[in-house]
């Protein structure tokens, strides 16, 4: 199965670190929303071989603007599975 593991630390304040696997080779889209549903990051958007991975959130947008502390929603999309995950920051 893919899995997409709670980020920790959490709540976190300046970085946090996101694990996810994958049992075979496929297209990964990890993105960072807020509770809007707008998309604040994407973290990942590449073919990803089979194996556990992590990625650090540094709390930033794509822009490289730090965000708010708050509630931010993670989501892994690999075909049609997709897992969110919430997170939560504090400064």
């Amino acid at each position: 199965d893919f899995i997409l593991m709670q980020n920790y630390p959490n709540p976190f304040n300046s970085t946090t670190t996101i694990t996810y696997s994958m049992p075979q080779q496929k297209n990964v889209i990890l993105e960072v929303f807020n509770v809007k549903g707008e998309k604040i990051a994407t973290l990942i958007n590449s073919r990803v071989s089979t194996g556990s991975y992590t990625v650090t959130w540094n709390g930033k947008d794509n822009f490289g603007r730090s965000v708010p502390s708050g509630i931010y929603l993670c989501r892994i999309q690999v075909g049609s599975y997709q897992h969110t995950i919430r997170m939560l920051l504090l400064k």
